[in-house]
This record gives structure tokens, sequence and C-alpha cells, in this order.
């Protein structure tokens, strides 16, 4: 039954099938119609009513947890046809999609150059009818969230336009003219879609981006894929910031003769602590990361991360390699980085770490405050994040791990809340010393701005002052990055919850784990990433059984 829906599933998302590594629909793109809606909705409510006679006590432990796991995505995938409705009310939706349709055939090696190509251009091709759809279903949705597409539809007419050239002329005669007239059909189809979205749609993007406290509950169960209270996690979260306060100030202190001047200045009252945290970080943004040579500087922290891992001898390490690329234009404006795997299904992996340079667009003191946040010792800590031990470590595991059902529904906690514990790790065994200690507790100071900004703006009436106020004047964050961050917020829900309650629950396991009388660093972390990457709710269950 499980492989029964997972081949409906594919099927019926071939982009989401190409990022798994199942190339069979390289060339096809999903049906955002109201008629594919229909269909997906039969199909899932038909998986879902035979899933319900399956006597779950009969299975294995690993059956029980991906039926479990299936029951949940296929509630998720109805809660977002039927009440979030993003195909009519998220114009994100249709430059999200196309975008991920088109990255992978251009920025992945999992076949030669002629077969990419070959089936790019017939995603090309089908990019008018997707545009299509996105005018006719479009109705109301938030001013960011159009305003937000406009941005990256323009970097999709670029793509179109003249990032493909290099890629095209690689391929030989009987292909190329056949994609240059598929580029140049997409590329208009696209700036067509850019000027329905500037001229048609935002004028009437009156929808609220509140999701409102009982629809934001939902989201936030299906993000986490537990049963969770949101004011309790909020609560967590503002304990934990004042915490992190104090580890703060304590590395402050530390850092000061090396890098202020004089006596360490006083921290008595709240303000006097956040005013001498502040001034730290502001001398470690003085060392700026330079833009012109970020992605090598990335390359090298990455190997550096790589052999601090192994010495240690902290968890295992992939064989899998990991290169280090300039964010494609077309996928700025959400944040600063990802890292992003071939899929568990693809016979050779491949993983890249993806870094956005300040935009063209922005301002020079806006692009001075990117870097001066993104500075050198931060790039020591978001390489942690994405990469090694993080989402690039946690991902080869979880691909080693063969069930169909997590290869293809990873969850989002356990992926943000490893890569967040990562960070806390290599700090724990003072990897980049008090510097990045210092951005690493700033770090987590964001994971938990992030959970009461999504909780506040969702399921509460929190404005752009309270959250700027927030991240700039609680969590030490540089002006640009929260004016981002609050961009971010408002476009996504749920997401930013993932990072801190994930975090939360591998603190507490380990915690726990390290009470019993056999525990081993490398054994606990290798046996924890074994399973996948499973909701935390299985994890904790998994753990337990004998």
């Amino acid at each position: 039954l499980a492989s029964e829906f997972l081949e409906g599933f594919l099927t019926r998302e071939p982009v989401q099938a190409t990022n798994l590594g199942d190339h069979r629909f390289d060339a096809h793109w999903p049906d955002p119609s109201a008629e594919g809606d229909a269909g997906a909705r039969a199909f899932l409510l038909s998986i879902r009513t035979r899933l319900a006679t399956v006597p779950s006590a009969a299975l294995s432990d690993q059956n029980q947890v991906d039926g479990r796991i299936l029951l949940d995505q296929i509630g998720g995938l109805l809660f977002d046809l039927d009440d979030l409705k993003d195909r009519e009310e998220n114009p994100l939706y249709y430059t999200g999609v196309l975008g991920d349709g088109l990255d992978p055939l251009l920025t992945r090696t999992f076949a030669p150059l002629h077969e990419r190509m070959f089936n790019l251009g017939g995603r090309l091709a089908g990019i008018p009818a997707i545009v299509a759809v996105a005018k006719a279903r479009l109705r109301n949705p938030p001013r960011i969230h159009t305003e937000t597409a406009i941005n990256q539809a323009k970097g999709l007419v670029e793509l179109c336009e003249h990032g493909l050239s290099e890629s095209i002329a690689g391929v030989g005669p009987d292909l190329r003219p056949q994609l240059q007239v598929a580029a140049s059909a997409a590329a208009s189809s696209l700036r067509d879609f850019q000027a329905f979205l500037e001229k048609d749609l935002l004028p009437r993007s009156t929808g609220s981006f509140r999701k409102g406290s009982e629809r934001f509950a939902k989201i936030l169960r299906f993000a986490v894929e537990d049963d969770v209270d949101g004011d309790a996690l909020v609560a967590d979260a503002r304990t934990e910031m004042d915490h992190t306060l104090a580890e703060m100030l304590e590395t402050a202190r530390e850092l000061w003769p090396s890098v202020g001047h004089g006596p360490v200045p006083p921290s008595r009252t709240l303000e006097e602590q956040r005013a001498l945290v502040r001034r730290v970080l502001a001398r470690l943004g003085d060392d700026a990361t330079d833009p012109k040579t970020i992605v090598a500087d990335a390359t090298k922290l990455l190997g550096d991360a790589t052999r601090f891992v192994q010495e240690k001898d902290l968890v295992g390490v992939p064989a899998e390699p990991c290169r280090v690329i300039e964010m494609p234009e077309y996928k700025r404006g959400i944040s600063i980085a990802y890292c992003d795997s071939t899929g568990p299904l693809e016979k050779t992996q491949d993983t890249v770490y993806a870094i956005a340079p300040a935009p063209s667009t922005w301002s020079a003191k806006r692009v001075a405050s990117f870097y001066r946040e993104y500075n050198k010792s931060m790039l020591v800590d978001l390489t942690e994040h994405e990469a090694m031990p993080g989402h690039y470590l946690q991902a080869m595991h979880a691909n080693a791990f063969h069930s169909p059902v997590r290869t293809v529904f990873q969850d989002g906690a356990f992926v943000e809340g490893w890569a967040v514990y990562g960070e806390w790790l290599m700090a724990r065994h003072g990897f980049g010393g008090p510097r990045t200690r210092m951005q690493r507790l700033k770090m987590l100071l964001r994971a938990c701005a992030n959970t009461i900004l999504d909780h506040g703006i969702h399921a509460g009436q929190m404005d752009e002052k309270e959250a700027l106020s927030l991240m700039t004047g609680q969590a030490f964050q540089e002006e640009a990055e929260a004016v981002g961050k609050w961009t971010r917020a408002r476009i996504s829900s749920g997401q930013l919850s993932t990072y801190f309650y994930g975090y939360r629950e591998f603190r507490r396991l380990r915690e726990a784990a390290e009470k019993g009388p056999d525990f081993r660093e490398r054994a606990y972390h290798d046996r924890l990433l074994s399973f996948g990457s499973p909701p935390m709710r299985e994890l904790r269950w998994l753990l337990g059984r004998p």
C-alpha cells in the first residue's frame, strides 16, 4: 500500500520526484489546475481509507512508524488542498515549483548533460501551461507573497534569457535549436507572468498573511508532526533566550581582552548585559565576510569542519562529496543559504551548499549590514548548520536507511533540529573557539526568535515594529537580516518553529541518554541518525524500543 501511494504521489509531483532522484518524470510538471487538485484529493482519500483498515499492531516497529507517517502526510496534503489552497492564494507556489523544476537539471550531475538538457527542454516547453493556470487561479493573495513572487519571477526570466546559454552550448546540434526555441518561449511566458504579477495580481493582493490561531495550530501540528502546544513552545523559547543571553554574557567577557579596549564594561543590569554582548558582536562583525571570496572561504571551512568531526570522532562522516556554490538568483529572497542534496533515490549522491551574496538591488548600507551579520566567525557556524555536521551529513545518513516512506517524506523538525544541535555539538567541542561559540549562541537566539515570530505573526497580531525589536533588540540581529526574516516569517508558517522545536527535542533526548551507563557519543549519534529522518515523536518511540 505504501508503494502504491508513493508511486501515485511521485507521478503527480514530478518536480519532487526529480529532487528525490526518481528521473522518470524529469520532462514533466505537476498539474496545478482545479482538475488536478480533484484527482489528487480522490487519490489521497482512497489511500487513507484503505490505510485505516491495516492492523497496525501486527506490523513491525519500523512499519508502524511508516504507517503513522503516511497518515500524517496524507492529512497534511489534504489540508494544503482544502484549507491553505496555495494554488489559488499564493503565487510563490508557482515561482517555487518552476525554480525547483529547472534547478536540479542544471546544477546536478546525475545524468549526462545531453539527457538532462533533453528533459529540460520538456520542462521549458511546459512553462506556458503552468503560467496559464497561475493566471487563471490566483485570486487575492497577501501582498508580501506577490511582491516576493515578482522578484523570483525576474530571476526566472533572467535564467531563461541568459542563464541557460552555457548548458545549451554544451549539447549537440541535434538538440541545441530545440532548446533555444523552448528557452525563448519560456522566457516570453515568464515575462508575461511577471507583468501579470505586477499589473494585475499586485493591485488585488489584499489577503492577510496571518493564518489565524486555529489554522496556525493545524499548520504547526503538520510542520512538526507532533501534538505540540504552541503557547508552551513559545514559553520554552523565551526561557531558552534568557539562558542563552547568560551564556553570551560569559563568552563576551571571555572575548573582551581580544576585541575590546580597557577593562570589561559593567554588566549588572539587563541593559548593561545586552550592551556588552552587542559591543562584542559588533567587533566580530567588523571582521566582515568578503563577498568576492565567500564561496572559497566556505569551501575551506567545510574541509576544516569535516576534519574536526573525524578527529573528535563525533559522528560517522559520509564519503559522498559536498560542493559550495553561489546561490542562483531565482532561488534568492527567502534565506541566506541552503543545503541541496541529491535525492535519496539517486544512484550517485551529490550535495551543494549554496550561499546567496547580497542582492545587487540593495543599498550600500544594507549590503554592509548583510556582510557584518554574516561575518567570518558567523560563516563558520553557518557552515556547521548547512553542511558539517548539519544538513549534508544528516542527509547522507538518512539516505542509508531503506524506507521508501521516510525517503520521500523527511521530517523538517528532525532535519532542522539536528542542524541546530550540530552547531551546539561543535561549540561544545571547541570548534572555532569563543568567536564561533558567540555566533552559535546568537544563532540559537535566532531559532528561539523564529518560534516567537512564527506564533506571534500567524496566531497573533505581531507587527513589523515588534518583530524587528525582538530580532534586533533581543536576538542581536543586524537590520538586513531582521528585515529579511520579517519577510520570510510572513510568507511561511510553521517552518520557522521547526528549528527550536527539533533542537529542544534533540537536547532532551541526549540529556536522557547521558544518564545511562553505556553512553558513547559517536555510537549515540550514529544511532540517532540511523532511522532516516522520522518525526521527533517517532524517534522518541524508536529509541525506547528494545
